[in-house]
């Protein structure tokens, strides 16, 4: 379509892009840059915990809490380094060129956590964090400038580019499990070695195709008037390298001091924005209060859809019959459960939302939201059932309840997170629109970091049991469904703050 007028909410015309499938070409080039980079995320994802137990603590069960709290620490700061890395793309190199000194740096932490020592893997986690915080943030708020804000086509878009982190979501755990297991396996261990290194080479493709395939941009993305000088590209890196050890600090000072930390963060950008938004009026201002009000629920929403990393790796491990007969199913592929259903179901999503507001009767954004945390619940309702009453004579329960709580929580996903990217670039202030989506990452991180917690409560001092997982996903079921409910009770309060942004 053209962009030949400038949009409410963006400093410039949208360019005329030639289009593909009925969207710009473009997003197909960042469809392919998440999918590498999202291959090397979720590669090493089913491998982390595991890895944890079997390298530092001799595969005891005592290890698995700290296991946990680790791993939602780490997911915690690579959504938190958004908020910084949507910053210095605003106000210092640009998107593109923030995208690429992140996947570089990714790339160096994925190669370094191979290596069998407790503080390189840190230092390696560290630094997949400061290049995730560069990268992650700024491609998906690209997507969002390939559309003016009242392009119908906008919702379904960032749906399209969230199945490009998805089709490598749903390849990376398989191809990694294959070459841990079956190609490089020189004993009853996984060699996990191999699937931080295939990751990496994963995260230099993604580096490779974006530096391509940027040219198709028009310059969407590329640094402000003023800004083009390549010294700021190194003093940023150099910034970067010097902000890993604060990482490292961070990963190791224990979950519950690091909430701490990344709640005065999140006060901290809530100034930010809401300053900004009083200074362009009080329709701007209504705007911020409504994007931070779905900030607290995707708080909410992540703390119990990330067990999927941590607790339920080891309730697949240790208390699923993965047996199906013709073979064992592998843990590391109840991974690639949710990136499948998503492939499957977000055409379907993206088709019925579109239809619905054909008919008028397309849900509010925050009744979507109150959508994705009741089907999250309800796929906690059904682990609660298995436990309960599934367990067999071998402590066991069976394979499919896990596999559709994957399913069943991908379809609370679709509900909530690519509409929340889609919200941020509606609702952030026009000049704050990277700081915006670093917030929902930001949110996103908080909750994380709650998911470790949690994990940790449900696997307990000695590894999980029928009763910890019991009681702990009792929790999560009604805890999400009341969340859900309230937030559709004041879907139109929260409409209202919005001003017709839908």
């Amino acid at each position: 379509m053209s962009g030949a007028a400038i949009t409410p909410g963006q400093e410039t015309p949208v360019p005329e892009f030639k289009q593909i499938m009925g969207h710009p070409a473009p997003l197909w080039m960042l469809f392919m840059s998440e999918f590498w980079e999202r291959f090397a995320f979720y590669g090493i994802r089913w491998a982390l915990v595991l890895y944890i137990v079997a390298q530092f603590y001799n595969g005891d069960g005592s290890g698995q809490s700290a296991a946990n709290a680790l791993y939602g620490s780490y997911l915690a700061l690579v959504y938190a380094a958004a908020l910084f890395g949507g910053y210095v793309a605003d106000r210092v190199i640009g998107y593109q060129r923030s995208i690429l000194v992140g996947a570089v740096f990714m790339a160096a932490g994925l190669f370094m956590i191979s290596l069998p020592n407790k503080d390189i893997f840190t230092a390696g986690l560290a630094t997949i964090i400061i290049g995730n915080g560069l990268f992650k943030p700024n491609i998906s708020t690209m997507v969002g400038k390939l559309y003016s804000i009242a392009d119908p086509r906008r919702d379904s878009g960032f749906t399209i580019f969230y199945m490009g982190i998805n089709v490598g979501g749903f390849l990376a755990p398989i191809f990694t499990q294959l070459l841990a297991q079956k190609v490089f396996n020189t004993g009853d261990t996984p060699a996990y070695k191999i699937v931080f290194i295939s990751a990496g080479i994963g995260m230099l493709l993604s580096l490779v195709w974006f530096a391509i395939g940027r040219r198709t941009l028009k310059g969407i993305g590329a640094p402000a008037e003023g800004t083009e000088s390549m010294s700021r590209v190194i003093y940023v890196a150099l910034g970067a390298l010097c902000v890993i050890p604060v990482a490292y600090f961070l990963l190791s000072m224990g979950a519950a001091k690091l909430q701490v930390f990344l709640t005065v963060l999140f006060v901290g950008l809530i100034v930010m924005l809401l300053i900004e938004g009083v200074r362009n009026g009080n329709v701007a201002r209504d705007k911020v209060i409504a994007m931070l009000l779905i900030f607290a629920f995707n708080i909410l929403f992540w703390m119990f859809f990330e067990q999927a990393g941590s607790s339920f790796t080891f309730l697949a491990d240790q208390i699923v019959n993965r047996n199906l007969g013709f073979m064992e199913f592998p843990t590391a592929w109840f991974q690639s459960v949710n990136s499948l259903a998503i492939i499957l179901f977000a055409p379907v999503v993206a088709y019925i939302w579109v239809a619905l507001d054909k008919v008028k009767l397309n849900p509010s954004i925050p009744r979507k939201f109150g959508l994705g945390l009741i089907f999250n619940g309800l796929a906690f309702g059904l682990l609660m059932f298995a436990l309960s009453s599934l367990v067999d004579s071998n402590s066991k329960i069976p394979f499919w309840p896990l596999f559709m709580v994957y399913v069943i929580q991908s379809i609370g996903e679709l509900c909530l997170s690519p509409i929340g990217l889609s919200m941020v670039t509606k609702l952030a202030p026009a000049r704050l629109v990277g700081l915006g989506m670093g917030g929902w990452f930001l949110s996103t991180g908080m909750g994380n970091n709650l998911s470790g917690m949690f994990a940790s409560h449900v696997s307990g001092d000695a590894g999980m049991s029928i009763t910890s997982a019991l009681s702990g996903y009792t929790f999560g079921f009604y805890s999400l469904m009341g969340a859900g409910i309230v937030l559709f009770l004041i879907a139109p309060l929260m409409q209202k703050l919005m001003h017709g942004v839908k």
